[in-house]
């Protein structure tokens, strides 16, 4: 139990074990990720294995999951499909490639205006000409 380990084993001392919020607590309850207690007299209390679960989800979202692949693994870990769990992981790798790759082109290109911006203090400033109202539209009429 988190009482066994010192913390409170309300879905407040779930919360501050977790790092978390409440209502970031019931939102995991809602979507299936963690259970609710039954209630009982007083508050409803979460045990160590609640603890387990939240810190999963939490470092789950951290290596880019989401929501609804957490579910499949927390399915998966019950039914030991190794498999399927190589696949969600491999997926989501695939697409952290593609965001490593945007954010790589993204800190070039910005690299780039940085230097000239830098290069002169002569004429508009290539930085707030590259992100101007003005100048997309312009680029993106037929």
């Amino acid at each position: 139990m988190i009482r066994s380990q010192g913390m409170d084993t309300t879905i407040g001392g779930l919360a501050r074990a977790g790092g978390v919020g409440v209502e970031t607590i019931r939102y995991y309850q809602r979507r299936g990720l963690l259970r609710t207690p039954a209630p009982g007299p007083g508050y409803r209390h979460y045990d160590a294995e609640d603890l387990r679960r939240l810190r999963f989800i939490r470092s789950a979202q951290t290596a880019g999951f989401t929501l609804a692949e957490i579910a499949e693994l927390i399915a998966l870990d019950a039914r030991s499909d190794r498999p399927r769990a190589r696949e969600i992981a491999r997926s989501r790798i695939a697409v952290l490639d593609e965001k490593i790759a945007e954010l790589t082109a993204a800190r070039a290109a910005l690299t780039h205006l940085a230097d000239a911006c830098g290069a002169s203090d002569d004429g508009p400033c290539p930085i707030i000409d590259a992100f101007a109202l003005d100048h997309h539209e312009k680029r993106i009429a037929p």
